[in-house]
Protein backbone atom coordinates (compact mmCIF):
# COMPACT_ATOMS: atom_id res chain seq x y z
CA UNK A 1 0.00 0.00 0.00
CA UNK A 2 1.18 3.49 -0.80
CA UNK A 3 0.52 4.88 2.69
CA UNK A 4 2.43 2.05 4.34
CA UNK A 5 5.35 2.51 1.94
CA UNK A 6 5.49 6.21 2.86
CA UNK A 7 5.69 5.33 6.54
CA UNK A 8 8.42 2.78 5.89
CA UNK A 9 10.69 5.50 4.51
CA UNK A 10 10.08 7.32 7.78
CA UNK A 11 11.58 10.61 6.58
CA UNK A 12 9.52 13.78 6.53
CA UNK A 13 10.15 17.45 5.78
CA UNK A 14 8.62 19.50 8.59
CA UNK A 15 7.31 23.01 8.13
CA UNK A 16 5.19 25.53 10.03
CA UNK A 17 1.86 27.12 9.26
CA UNK A 18 0.83 29.51 12.00
CA UNK A 19 2.08 27.76 15.18
CA UNK A 20 1.46 24.18 14.00
CA UNK A 21 4.08 21.83 12.62
CA UNK A 22 3.17 19.83 9.50
CA UNK A 23 5.18 17.27 7.58
CA UNK A 24 5.38 15.88 4.05
CA UNK A 25 6.86 12.59 2.98
CA UNK A 26 10.38 13.47 1.84
CA UNK A 27 9.87 11.36 -1.31
CA UNK A 28 7.27 13.87 -2.53
CA UNK A 29 9.43 16.95 -1.90
CA UNK A 30 11.50 18.09 -4.86
CA UNK A 31 13.09 21.19 -3.35
CA UNK A 32 12.55 24.21 -1.11
CA UNK A 33 12.80 27.69 -2.61
CA UNK A 34 13.13 31.09 -1.01
CA UNK A 35 9.98 33.13 -1.51
CA UNK A 36 9.86 34.63 -4.98
CA UNK A 37 7.40 36.72 -6.96
CA UNK A 38 4.21 34.81 -7.72
CA UNK A 39 2.27 35.79 -10.84
CA UNK A 40 -1.42 36.02 -9.99
CA UNK A 41 -3.88 34.17 -12.21
CA UNK A 42 -7.43 35.54 -12.54
CA UNK A 43 -10.52 33.54 -11.51
CA UNK A 44 -8.64 30.98 -9.42
CA UNK A 45 -9.76 29.82 -5.97
CA UNK A 46 -8.39 31.98 -3.11
CA UNK A 47 -5.91 29.29 -2.00
CA UNK A 48 -4.36 29.31 -5.51
CA UNK A 49 -1.85 32.15 -5.23
CA UNK A 50 -0.59 31.99 -8.83
CA UNK A 51 2.37 30.54 -10.72
CA UNK A 52 6.15 30.79 -10.61
CA UNK A 53 8.84 30.17 -13.19
CA UNK A 54 10.97 27.20 -12.16
CA UNK A 55 13.87 26.79 -14.57
CA UNK A 56 11.67 27.69 -17.55
CA UNK A 57 8.64 25.68 -16.39
CA UNK A 58 5.39 27.01 -14.97
CA UNK A 59 4.59 25.71 -11.47
CA UNK A 60 1.29 26.53 -9.72
CA UNK A 61 1.65 27.77 -6.12
CA UNK A 62 -1.00 27.24 -3.47
CA UNK A 63 -1.33 28.69 0.01
CA UNK A 64 -1.90 25.88 2.51
CA UNK A 65 -2.84 28.44 5.16
CA UNK A 66 -5.88 29.48 3.10
CA UNK A 67 -6.71 25.90 2.16
CA UNK A 68 -6.73 24.92 5.85
CA UNK A 69 -8.88 27.92 6.86
CA UNK A 70 -6.10 29.94 8.49
CA UNK A 71 -5.62 33.67 8.01
CA UNK A 72 -3.28 34.83 5.29
CA UNK A 73 0.14 35.76 6.69
CA UNK A 74 2.62 38.45 5.79
CA UNK A 75 5.73 37.14 4.07
CA UNK A 76 8.86 37.05 6.22
CA UNK A 77 12.48 36.09 5.59
CA UNK A 78 11.45 32.53 6.53
CA UNK A 79 8.55 32.29 4.05
CA UNK A 80 9.35 29.68 1.42
CA UNK A 81 7.84 27.61 -1.36
CA UNK A 82 8.00 23.82 -1.07
CA UNK A 83 8.03 22.24 -4.53
CA UNK A 84 6.24 18.88 -4.35
CA UNK A 85 5.33 16.08 -6.70
CA UNK A 86 1.66 15.24 -6.45
CA UNK A 87 -0.30 12.56 -8.23
CA UNK A 88 -3.57 13.35 -9.98
CA UNK A 89 -5.40 10.50 -11.70
CA UNK A 90 -2.14 8.55 -12.00
CA UNK A 91 -0.26 11.53 -13.46
CA UNK A 92 2.54 13.25 -11.54
CA UNK A 93 2.73 17.03 -11.56
CA UNK A 94 4.72 19.69 -9.71
CA UNK A 95 3.01 22.00 -7.25
CA UNK A 96 4.44 24.68 -4.99
CA UNK A 97 3.10 25.25 -1.48
CA UNK A 98 3.73 28.37 0.61
CA UNK A 99 4.99 27.67 4.11
CA UNK A 100 5.69 30.09 6.96
CA UNK A 101 9.02 28.34 7.49
CA UNK A 102 10.71 25.01 6.86
CA UNK A 103 12.01 23.29 9.97
CA UNK A 104 14.02 20.13 9.29
CA UNK A 105 13.98 16.63 7.85
CA UNK A 106 13.03 14.17 10.58
CA UNK A 107 12.88 10.42 10.82
CA UNK A 108 9.89 8.84 12.53
CA UNK A 109 9.52 5.12 13.07
CA UNK A 110 6.09 3.49 13.06
CA UNK A 111 5.95 3.66 16.88
CA UNK A 112 6.05 7.46 16.68
CA UNK A 113 3.08 7.67 14.27
CA UNK A 114 -0.52 7.48 15.42
CA UNK A 115 -3.48 7.09 13.05
CA UNK A 116 -5.30 10.28 12.04
CA UNK A 117 -7.81 11.50 14.60
CA UNK A 118 -11.45 10.51 14.13
CA UNK A 119 -13.38 13.74 14.46
CA UNK A 120 -16.79 12.50 13.40
CA UNK A 121 -18.20 12.74 9.92
CA UNK A 122 -18.50 16.54 9.68
CA UNK A 123 -14.77 17.28 9.33
CA UNK A 124 -12.67 15.91 6.50
CA UNK A 125 -9.43 14.50 7.90
CA UNK A 126 -8.67 12.08 5.07
CA UNK A 127 -5.75 14.29 3.97
CA UNK A 128 -4.00 13.55 7.28
CA UNK A 129 -1.86 10.39 7.07
CA UNK A 130 -1.22 10.38 10.77
CA UNK A 131 0.04 12.25 13.77
CA UNK A 132 3.76 12.03 14.38
CA UNK A 133 5.21 12.45 17.85
CA UNK A 134 8.63 13.94 18.44
CA UNK A 135 9.52 14.63 22.05
CA UNK A 136 6.19 15.89 23.45
CA UNK A 137 5.10 17.66 20.25
CA UNK A 138 2.63 16.51 17.61
CA UNK A 139 3.41 16.79 13.92
CA UNK A 140 0.54 16.59 11.41
CA UNK A 141 1.61 14.21 8.62
CA UNK A 142 -0.10 15.33 5.40
CA UNK A 143 -1.15 13.16 2.48
CA UNK A 144 -0.60 15.95 -0.03
CA UNK A 145 -2.26 13.94 -2.81
CA UNK A 146 -5.52 14.13 -0.80
CA UNK A 147 -5.38 17.74 0.40
CA UNK A 148 -7.07 18.88 -2.80
CA UNK A 149 -10.04 17.40 -4.61
CA UNK A 150 -9.34 16.16 -8.13
CA UNK A 151 -11.52 19.03 -9.42
CA UNK A 152 -9.29 21.59 -7.66
CA UNK A 153 -6.13 19.95 -8.97
CA UNK A 154 -7.59 19.73 -12.48
CA UNK A 155 -8.32 23.45 -12.30
CA UNK A 156 -4.76 24.17 -11.19
CA UNK A 157 -3.29 21.75 -13.73
CA UNK A 158 -5.50 23.13 -16.52
CA UNK A 159 -4.32 26.64 -15.75
CA UNK A 160 -0.73 25.41 -15.73
CA UNK A 161 -1.20 23.98 -19.24
CA UNK A 162 -2.81 27.24 -20.46
CA UNK A 163 0.13 29.26 -19.11
CA UNK A 164 2.63 27.00 -20.89
CA UNK A 165 0.72 27.39 -24.17
CA UNK A 166 0.73 31.20 -23.74
CA UNK A 167 4.43 31.15 -22.87
CA UNK A 168 5.27 29.12 -25.97
CA UNK A 169 3.07 31.36 -28.17
CA UNK A 170 4.97 34.45 -26.95
CA UNK A 171 8.33 32.80 -27.70
CA UNK A 172 7.34 31.98 -31.28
Amino acid sequence: MKEQAAFETGQFLTFKLDEEVYALDILQVREVLDYTTITKVPKMPKFMRGVINLRGGVVPVIDLRLKFGLDIADNTVDTCIIIMEITLDGETTLLGALADSVQEVITLDSGQIEPPPKIGTRLNTEFIKGMGKKNDDFIILLDIDRVFSSEELSLVQGDHEQKEELSQAHMA
